[in-house]
């Protein structure tokens, strides 16, 4: 298998699983519809390009020496993703969509940078595939790693987009609301769960 390849498959399988991100973006699909998620979409995946880039240049060796920094970004990330899963739970159940509540370009930014997954996935997949004497290996992986992201987001938008259909009445919407918010919640005390033990 090529490193290319290798790379490709790491970030398809980062991106595409199952994590905050992707779970404020299928809501985001069914609530406001592909076109309106688009700019959360952007700012998560340049949002973790950019945490990829400095994670490579900058705080590898610094995440070496002081491992309680991953520690608070848990810790902080964890209640930040609480927060996006009250706010879904809590949103009221319309179909129209209401602009003030669409996540937004900086919401999905800052998400990736206080998503503990997100920093695992940075710092593994530095650890693998970028050797310390060439930056090379970075830009190659972050390019491969960008157009992935942005696709593997782009499809849970259009999942939640598709699936809209099902939660045409405003009982069904809530119960959705509530359950993906409440899915959120569980995530991030997993993600910390995870990360402290």
């Amino acid at each position: 298998m090529s490193i290319l390849f290798a790379m490709f498959l790491f970030a398809f399988v980062m991106s595409i699983s199952p994590g905050p991100v992707n779970i404020v973006i299928l809501s985001s699909g069914i609530n406001y519809g592909i076109r309106s998620t688009l700019p959360y979409v952007s700012g998560a995946t340049i949002g973790l390009m950019l945490l990829l880039l400095l994670t490579g240049f900058v705080f590898e060796q610094f995440i070496k020496d002081y491992p309680l920094f991953l520690t608070a970004i848990a810790m902080g990330g964890s209640l930040y993703i609480m927060y996006m899963g009250y706010k879904i739970a809590a949103s009221r159940p319309d179909i129209d969509v209401n602009k003030q509540n669409v996540p937004k370009f900086y919401e999905g930014f800052l998400m990736q940078w206080l998503n503990p997954k997100a920093w695992l996935a940075c710092v593994s997949g530095v650890s693998l595939f970028v050797s310390a004497q060439s930056d090379g290996a970075l830009l190659t992986f972050t390019s491969i790693y960008f157009p992935v992201c942005y696709v593997s987001l782009t499809a849970w938008a259009i999942l939640g987009d598709k699936v809209s259909f099902l939660l045409q009445s405003h009982s069904r919407l809530r119960f959705f609301n509530i359950s993906i918010g409440g899915l959120l919640i569980v995530t991030a005390v997993y993600l910390l769960y995870t990360h402290l033990t």
